[in-house]
């Protein structure tokens, strides 16, 4: 079979020869300490440890134009303050220095008329939005023998970029109408620039991003969710319903418990990575309470792969109803840690492949 094959028979429930060995990703600083531990240096991770390929993606451009022309405010010997090309204004480290989480000071949006300024920036019908070599990707994506995905951005997750989270928040509260009109032109604007490749390319599925909980719960009430962000992610998953793809995932971290069935409402039916948290988030649960049309990736908690043996053993032995039910695809939760060492992983990947390289019969 090939991976388009695997990848669309295991979300479709079908027969298939063997389930895709994947990864998330890794920390900056991964790679580098496992060179310490044996890891030859500059090795390309998905070669090296003999994974399969994951998913591939169609080009299209979301992004803003113009950018905001950057602009460095302060250095020191690790750090930098800087408005980015996003226009937002944050302090974070220089290349070279470790990965983390910027310290977010200042957004372009702040009230409705920074909004009609930064909606023009997000035009479909620009030009320069259209690539030049697109038949070229046309004629490569329908000869291919990879899953294709393709961007469908996200709702909850482009406001918060553009107002932070405590103003995007605030605004579903102080000025609902410019929250209703931001999820309605994102939802316009997806549309119009997937709609062509939809038209010439047999897309397998949609990609959203969000991270929008945190430990506890959602970043906004699940009430708002389905008022603002369902109806949106609706025309979304429709179109590509229209043009045969019945997939889409959303790239979500943190505890999701209480939007699972409002994505699913939404069309939205893979949960990705499904981190699992100190609060346990349990995929299989899932399944029993929403059925069949929820599928996931990920699930294989990360704490587990540093803890050892017995631990990573566990852990997938946690996850083998879910794996023998179909409609999954295992992998850590999120970027593998520096303080994953490098025999755990390669263990986490042996007894991986005992288990996913047989024949499934879902």
């Amino acid at each position: 079979m090939t991976d388009r094959e695997r990848f669309v028979n295991v979300m479709h429930y079908r027969e298939v020869d063997q389930i895709p060995l994947w990864d998330f990703g890794f920390w900056e600083e991964t790679l580098p300490t496992w060179e310490q531990q044996g890891y030859p240096a500059g090795a390309d991770p998905q070669a090296y440890f003999q994974m399969d390929r994951g998913l591939g993606g169609f080009p299209v451009h979301l992004g803003m134009i113009p950018p905001f022309t950057p602009v460095k405010i302060a250095e020191d010997e690790i750090s930098e303050t800087v408005i980015d090309e996003a226009g937002v204004k944050q302090r974070r480290k220089k290349p070279g220095h470790g990965s983390s989480i910027p310290t977010f000071l200042e957004f372009p949006v702040k009230d409705r008329a920074d909004w009609e300024e930064m909606k023009k920036r997000y035009d479909p019908r620009d030009e320069r939005r259209r690539l030049a070599d697109f038949e070229e990707h046309v004629r490569r994506a329908n000869q291919r023998d990879y899953a294709l995905q393709i961007s469908c951005w996200g709702l909850f997750g482009t406001i918060r970029g553009w107002m932070g989270v405590e103003n995007a928040a605030l605004a579903f509260y102080d000025d609902p109408g410019m929250i209703q009109d931001m999820m309605e032109h994102i939802a316009y604007f997806v549309c119009e620039l997937i709609h062509p490749v939809l038209d010439r390319v047999q897309v397998d599925v949609g990609a959203f991003w969000e991270d929008m909980a945190y430990n506890k719960t959602s970043l906004i009430s699940p009430a708002h969710f389905k008022k603002y962000m369902v109806p949106a992610y609706q025309k979304i998953t429709g179109l590509l319903r229209e043009h045969g793809c019945d997939l889409a995932y959303v790239d979500c971290d943190g505890n999701i418990e209480e939007l699972v069935p409002l994505w699913l409402e939404g069309g939205v039916n893979i949960m990705f990575p499904v981190e699992i948290g100190t609060w346990q988030a349990d995929p299989w649960a899932w399944r029993r309470k929403y059925g069949r049309e929820l599928r996931a990736m990920g699930a294989i908690g990360k704490r587990a792969l540093a803890a050892g043996r017995r631990e990573i053993d566990a852990e997938i032995e946690r996850r083998r109803p879910l794996l023998e039910d179909g409609g999954f695809i295992p992998h850590p939760d999120h970027r593998v840690p520096p303080d994953v060492p490098l025999a755990h992983y390669q263990y986490y990947l042996d007894r991986m492949r005992e288990i996913l390289h047989r024949p499934y019969r879902f």
